[in-house]
């Protein structure tokens, strides 16, 4: 039994450049979200992510081809019933007044309401549900414009759930916010897949977060080939680094992070194990030193003693002991 809520068949996303001329950004796009799943669209800018979102969302027609949701073709829902399977968050933010979050969540239910926009006790109880639900409880009654980032985000998000979709599709949820607030609002979005059994698209540079997190990648290459699998799949097979190479940078499959080219240096050889060992190696990498295990030559011995950390070069018969990384890395960079 196929638990596909959202498909795409052969479709061509692009836009008008003027009356005559479109420009085809992807092609030939036969994909599907599935319910429970948080799928993360990646890709260099100007790939076509937020091109696709907005296909995605019955907001730009598409070339060629259909986008269905539950077996109907999107762009031919009323917007009424449109906005009661699938919501949607974008990236800018909206000047909303003086209105307070559990106003702004409220209006998640407008495609529910009377003409009057009145909120029956079954949309008031779904609105305070969609604020528990992103931990927000504490902020309903505060002021949008006094909300930090996060904080807004949250509040964005539950008004798009208080819509009661089956699909939500979110561009750039994270694009203004700190570390701690972009791995909350991810695992947040994770969980909410899971709970609602919504399928949850959403773009993203937080590539590290979405190698995490992510049930399935929806990789856009700037060729316009869109690679579709589990994270580790794409890296697998090359697609990940392939898509993201470019000159300076490249994508390290072994550690799965994102390393920049830098001349090399030379060769040091380590001794010494523990975490302190392995940010030192870090700091290698980072200054152009390849870590080996010949003993000839430069070596660093990492001592631990109590809560302190040395550093012991040995430069053929010299010897310097160094308390930081920054003081042993600054020698380094003199030889």
């Amino acid at each position: 039994m196929s638990n596909s809520i959202l498909t795409t068949h052969n479709l061509t996303i692009g836009y008008k450049t003027s009356r005559k001329t479109v420009r085809c950004v992807v092609s030939d796009i036969s994909v599907s979200l599935q319910a429970g799943e948080l799928v993360c669209l990646l890709g260099p800018n100007g790939a076509g992510k937020s091109t696709l979102l907005r296909s995605l969302a019955g907001m730009q027609p598409p070339i060629e081809g259909e986008v269905r949701l539950l077996e109907e073709n999107i762009y031919k829902l009323a917007p009424q019933e449109l906005a009661k399977r699938l919501s949607l968050v974008l990236t800018e933010k909206v000047d909303v007044g003086m209105l307070s979050a559990y106003t702004l969540v409220s209006m998640g239910r407008y495609p529910y309401t009377d003409w009057w926009g009145n909120l029956t006790s079954e949309d008031e109880t779904i609105v305070h549900w969609a604020i528990k639900s992103v931990g927000a409880v504490h902020l309903a009654q505060r002021q949008v414009s006094e909300l930090s980032d996060g904080e807004r985000q949250k509040i964005m998000i539950a008004r798009a759930l208080a819509q009661s979709p089956i699909v939500m599709l979110l561009d750039e949820p994270t694009a203004f916010l700190d570390l701690p607030r972009r791995v909350e609002i991810m695992q947040l979005l994770r969980q909410l897949a899971r709970e609602t059994n919504q399928a949850i698209l959403l773009s993203t540079h937080d590539l590290d977060l979405a190698l995490r997190l992510a049930d399935k990648v929806w990789l856009l290459s700037t060729n316009g080939i869109l690679h579709v699998g589990a994270p580790e799949d794409l890296v697998l097979s090359g697609a990940f680094a392939d898509t993201f190479e470019s000159e300076g940078v490249e994508f390290d499959v072994a550690s799965g992070e994102f390393n920049l080219h830098t001349s090399h240096k030379g060769e040091i050889s380590l001794i010494g194990e523990g975490i302190a060992s392995v940010w030192t190696i870090r700091a290698f990498k980072r200054a152009g030193f390849q870590v080996n295990q010949n003993k000839k030559g430069l070596s660093v011995e990492v001592i631990t003693q109590s809560k302190q950390i040395l550093w012991k070069l040995t430069n053929s018969q010299t010897v310097h002991t160094y308390h930081s990384l920054y003081e042993l890395i600054k020698f380094l960079n003199y030889l």
